[in-house]
């Protein structure tokens, strides 16, 4: 992992086992599939285990399926679950009990290093706030996503792409250091380069508290560690000239949504055009190997996973509607930052920047040890 010159660097890597809590019954295709990704997962990662949130009886039986997580998992019981159509605030009165409420308990408590659900996102936020709590000094979390780039690192971040739909300068000065920790602990990359979308490059385009915000950011820049360079516009967000983009969640998740639609949008396209005729199955058939190279590098699924930044412990939200190989992505990159020990990497870079009241977070936790009987 790459490391900065100033004061402190990023952090050892976490040596031994990761621990993982899954949300089992937060999708939309159910545990199943959720199960598929973790299996997809563990067989990619030999040092996984997982915590698995949900109905015990139901979990049993799906595990019994994947031979390969025997003794790599614990069960949570957890009677109830969190529909998409729960409003936060119904969730919050009456959500313990939940796989979601589980899920972020697994965090909370120490027994597993991040939490991964694809359930109601603004359920997961609002619990995970209530549970994990805010880091000091931080005003509004943030939702940063993966975005396919031209960039040495292959991906740029981009936040927030949902948590708020609002945001003022101040909001967007905290989502810049929060970006850039997370593309130097996340991706590696030592001094990102952090942007403010807007409609327009020039100076003086955009609303005011876009303005303020650029000038909050380059005052900011020397201390975190990052370089500003300035608005950038839509065309840029999968350039290689920036590596974090930085907006508000409105914005950032129309186009998230959008940037996904088009990704669909042009495989169906290639694949109505090479289906067209004889000749053209043959020209499919001779630029196969490329057209799987294509597909792989814009398919949504191989992105899918949005993490909570601001918060006293690490989330990671998958797509609801992903199928294994989509939860198998999102398990990816919580391993990822799990075993990156992004957590710290995060509260130091904020701390750095003059963020007030940050202190150090405890150590990755290791492997739980599964009850007698195989998955537990």
């Amino acid at each position: 992992m790459a490391q900065g010159t100033s004061r402190s660097a990023a952090p050892a890597p976490t040596v031994g086992p990761v621990v993982l809590s899954i949300d089992a019954m937060g999708g939309d295709r159910g545990p199943e599939a959720v199960l598929g990704g973790v299996g997809l997962a563990a067989r990619a990662a030999p040092d996984l285990n997982f915590i698995l949130n949900g109905p015990e009886a139901d979990l049993r039986r799906i595990l019994g399926q994947h031979p390969g997580l025997a003794g790599r998992c614990v069960i949570r019981h957890a009677e109830r679950v969190v529909v998409m159509t729960d409003k936060p605030s119904q969730v919050l009165r009456h959500g313990e009990g939940t796989s979601m409420w589980g899920t972020i308990e697994a965090v909370r408590d120490g027994s597993a290093a991040v939490a991964v659900s694809c359930g109601n996102t603004g359920a997961l936020m609002a619990m995970s706030m209530i549970r994990l709590r805010k880091l000091p000094g931080v005003n509004r979390p943030a939702i940063a996503c993966l975005w396919p780039s031209r960039g040495a690192a292959g991906f740029n971040v981009m936040l927030d792409v949902g948590a708020d739909v609002r945001a003022d300068a101040p909001d967007l000065a905290q989502y810049a250091l929060m970006g850039a920790a997370y593309a130097r602990h996340g991706l590696g990359i030592a001094a990102p380069r952090v942007g403010v979308l807007n409609v327009g490059t020039e100076d003086n385009k955009g609303r005011p508290e876009l303005r303020a915000a650029l000038d909050l950011i380059a005052a900011s820049a020397a201390a975190g560690r990052f370089a500003c360079a300035g608005f950038v516009e839509g065309t840029d967000i999968p350039s290689d000239r920036i590596d974090v983009i930085v907006t508000d969640g409105f914005t950032g998740n129309v186009a998230l949504k959008t940037g996904e639609g088009t990704a669909r949008l042009i495989r169906d396209f290639l694949r109505e055009s090479f289906g067209a005729s004889i000749w053209s199955r043959i020209a499919a058939l001779l630029a196969m190997t490329s057209l799987r190279r294509l597909q792989r590098r814009i398919d949504p699924r191989r992105v899918n996973g949005g993490v909570f930044l601001g918060l006293n412990g690490t989330v990671v939200k998958s797509h609801g509607s992903a199928d294994a190989t989509g939860v198998a992505a999102a398990i990816d990159l919580a391993h990822r930052l799990a075993r990156s020990d992004f957590q710290r990497g995060l509260v130091a870079q904020l701390a750095e920047a003059g963020v007030s009241g940050m202190s150090g977070v405890g150590a990755v936790p290791s492997a739980p040890v599964p009850r007698a009987g195989g998955a537990n």
